[in-house]
């Protein structure tokens, strides 16, 4: 256990990471099965190995929420997987700008609360979390 007891707020952000991991890891994995055409099978591949990426976050994440003595959800948030693939990569690329936007809360209510480790797992994830932010993105581009 934890030296210092960390904040509900904290433990709810891990909960939230988590259950974002979770949905992101199964949206993606779908949407490499579900591809189509041309397109889809040049990104197939890529909605894959983001799929597992993600899963390994949830893992570390529940991993650990578990030290700290909370209770990692297993509920993910709401997948969405889109019907064309551009809509699926818009969807993806914002999943991953809400991620962003979330982790670096939770790194800063980490670093409020003195809790370095939690600080130094978030701060890998988010690097991670920008690198799928800018395939996103990078798919999205026209030429």
């Amino acid at each position: 256990m934890a030296s210092k007891k960390p904040s509900a707020e904290l433990l709810d952000l891990l909960n939230q990471a988590i259950a974002r991991e979770i949905q992101v890891s199964v949206q993606y994995m779908w949407q490499h099965v579900l591809w189509r055409g041309i397109q889809g099978y040049a990104v197939k591949d890529a909605f894959k190995a983001t799929a597992i990426s993600e899963m390994k976050h949830a893992e570390a994440i529940a991993e650990r929420l578990n030290y700290l003595g909370g209770i990692p959800t297993t509920k993910p948030a709401p997948i969405f997987l889109g019907t064309t693939l551009k809509q699926m990569i818009e969807t993806d690329k914002k999943d991953e700008e809400t991620a962003i936007s979330m982790y670096n809360k939770i790194i800063l209510v980490a670093r409020k609360e003195g809790d370095e480790t939690t600080e130094f797992l978030f701060n890998k994830i988010l690097s991670e979390e920008e690198e799928h932010h800018d395939l996103f993105t990078t798919l999205l581009e026209k030429d």
